[in-house]
């Protein structure tokens, strides 16, 4: 298993959509905080999900979820896909993205790379312990972030 890619731009510049559940029943988010890295010894990927967030509760749910990367002509599907929510509307029906069943989670056939990922840790970012003028200006008025860490149990090229 091998990912090889600018690691500081990954999730800012090239963006990703979060992904959890399963064909019957699942949701997806575009996120541009997240890392990659390594934790107690395994490959890992930290993203961030506000609890406020219709995908975190797919994310408390499911024990697994993806991350998956897409060619730069699809950021206006996922400047839509983030700025939509699933609760609200079928996000995927005008998306123009076709979902993909994975084993352990869902995906879309238009993603160059995906990363699948085993749960393995969450905690909520206490705000207190954030700098105060980054937390006046993201958590004012917005609710808490939980960071999720997933093992990378597989990566998935189109």
């Amino acid at each position: 298993m091998e990912f090889t890619t600018d690691i500081f731009k990954q999730f800012d510049k090239k963006w990703a959509l979060l992904t959890a559940g399963n064909k019957d029943s699942f949701n997806t988010m575009t996120i541009s905080w997240g890392g990659l890295g390594t934790i107690w010894n395994k490959p890992v990927a930290t993203v961030y999900v506000r609890t406020s967030r219709y995908t975190h509760d797919f994310m408390d749910r499911e024990e697994y979820f993806t991350i998956s990367f897409y060619p730069e002509d699809a950021k206006q599907v996922l400047g839509v896909l983030g700025s939509k929510s699933g609760r609200d509307m079928d996000k995927m029906k005008d998306s123009g993205l076709t979902p993909k069943e994975l084993a352990q989670s869902m995906s879309f056939e238009e993603a160059e790379i995906t990363l699948v990922c085993r749960k393995l840790f969450r905690q909520q970012l206490s705000i207190e312990n954030i700098p105060e003028d980054i937390a006046d200006s993201l958590y004012s008025n917005d609710a808490p972030h939980d960071m999720y860490i997933g093992e990378v149990v597989d990566v998935i090229r189109k």
